[in-house]
Order: C-alpha cells, then sequence, then structure tokens
C-alpha cells in the first residue's frame, strides 16, 4: 500500500494506539506511535509530519497540551489534533489556546476521527477560525478575540469560555447548573454566586460601555441568555 500522508500518534494507551494506527493505515495513512512527552516532541522536530495527534494526558516531563505549545513555539504550523476525556467549553478553550487546531473527546467512534483527520489535512490554516456573532458582537473562536463594534473587549479565560457558550446557544435560556458543567472543571470549587458573577463581569465589558443593545439577559428563576430582545 502507497502512504501519502504521515500522522505522528502520541498516545500512552497502547491497546489504543494500535487500533487508531491500524484503522488509519488501512485508509492509507503512514502512522508513527510516540507513548510519551519526550518521544514524542523528539519526533515531531526531528521528522515531517502532516498532522500531528496528541493525547491530552502524557506520561513523562509534561504533557500534550505542553508539546503542542512547544511545538508551535519552534514555529511549526503542523495541524494538530488533540484527544481528551474532557469536554468541556474551559479544556477546549484551553487546548485551542495551546496551539491545537481541534480537538475530540473521548470515547470517539474511529469514523469521527476519521473525519477530523481529514478535515485538518484539507483545509488551509487561514480557514480555521470560526466567528460567532451576535448583533454588532464578535468572537473569533481561532484566534480567541472578542470584538463589539469593531471595538477589542478583553476577557479572561472563564470570561472566554462562558461568552462563548452563551454564543453557541444565542437566544436560549441557558441554567445556571449548565452554565457550571459547560464552562467550569467539574473539581472547580464553584460557589453559588459565582455565575451570577462572571454574568456581571461580562456585562460590564460587553453592555455598559457600548450604546447598542443590551445583548446579555436574566431570565429570573430559570438563567440567563445572550440575544437581542425584540
Amino acid at each position: 500500500m502507497e502512504f501519502d500522508m504521515r500522522i505522528l500518534l502520541v498516545e500512552d494507551d497502547r491497546k489504543i494506539a494500535r487500533a487508531i494506527k491500524k484503522g488509519l493505515e488501512q485508509e492509507a495513512f503512514a502512522v508513527d506511535i510516540a507513548g510519551d512527552y519526550d518521544s514524542g516532541l523528539d519526533l515531531a522536530v526531528t521528522e515531517e509530519y502532516d498532522l500531528l495527534v496528541l493525547d491530552r494526558m502524557l506520561p513523562g516531563s509534561a504533557e500534550g497540551m505542553d508539546l503542542c505549545r512547544e511545538v508551535r513555539k519552534r514555529g511549526m504550523d503542523v495541524p494538530i489534533l488533540i484527544l481528551t476525556a474532557r469536554d468541556k467549553v474551559v479544556d477546549r478553550v484551553e487546548g485551542l489556546n495551546s496551539g491545537a487546531d481541534d480537538y475530540l473527546v473521548k470515547p470517539f467512534a474511529f469514523e469521527e476521527l476519521l473525519a477530523r483527520v481529514r478535515a485538518l489535512l484539507r483545509r488551509p490554516q487561514s480557514t480555521i477560525s470560526e466567528v460567532l456573532a451576535v448583533a454588532d458582537l464578535e468572537l473569533d473562536t481561532g484566534n480567541f478575540k472578542a470584538t463589539r463594534a469593531g471595538t477589542d473587549i478583553p476577557l479572561s479565560r472563564t470570561e472566554y469560555a462562558l461568552l462563548e457558550y452563551l454564543m453557541r446557544n444565542e437566544g436560549i435560556v441557558l441554567s445556571r447548573d449548565s452554565i457550571i458543567a459547560h464552562v467550569w472543571d467539574y473539581d472547580a470549587d464553584v460557589l453559588p454566586n459565582t455565575v451570577e458573577v462572571y454574568i456581571g463581569y461580562l456585562r460590564n465589558k460587553i453592555d455598559k460601555p457600548f450604546n447598542g443593545d443590551k445583548l446579555i439577559h436574566t431570565a429570573r428563576g430559570f438563567g440567563y441568555m445572550i440575544g437581542v430582545l425584540s
């Protein structure tokens, strides 16, 4: 079989690594495997790959996110797909902030992994960003940049994660529990008024400084939503 694309898979679970390697090779990809951070980094920076697939939790001197950051630090623009058991918005934000182009939550079907791999290999880097928009508020999910009426809005990581979750659910009232589940880590110490506090932070940055429509709304007794009320 002739291989025309070469992939580095950094995965410490040998059973998973073998299964992914076998599946991708059946689709005509060449696959090298590394089982820890150090050997993965060594291969990534010394060999030519079309795609890196990195497990987030790795043995060795650092984890998959650190490997991703180190690759980007060295000026390499190879597409990177992160495999992770963490599915919250903040985890995805952290992964994308580290330089990854996409992420896939475990457990996953091989067909979805294959689709993600093919998508990353065929699309140019310039098209990876997705821009969410609500009225004149925009969120560039590739560059983690928020603007309203063309004005940059600086956000903390948690503020960004909360805003993205709201914007992906424009016009939908989201309960406090739903927001906590999607924005904060499962082991985070979230106080009863934490969501209200961060909603307040966003209002101070997104609504109060601007003359346009108020975008963040409270549905008392139910939760919060973003959108333009008619």
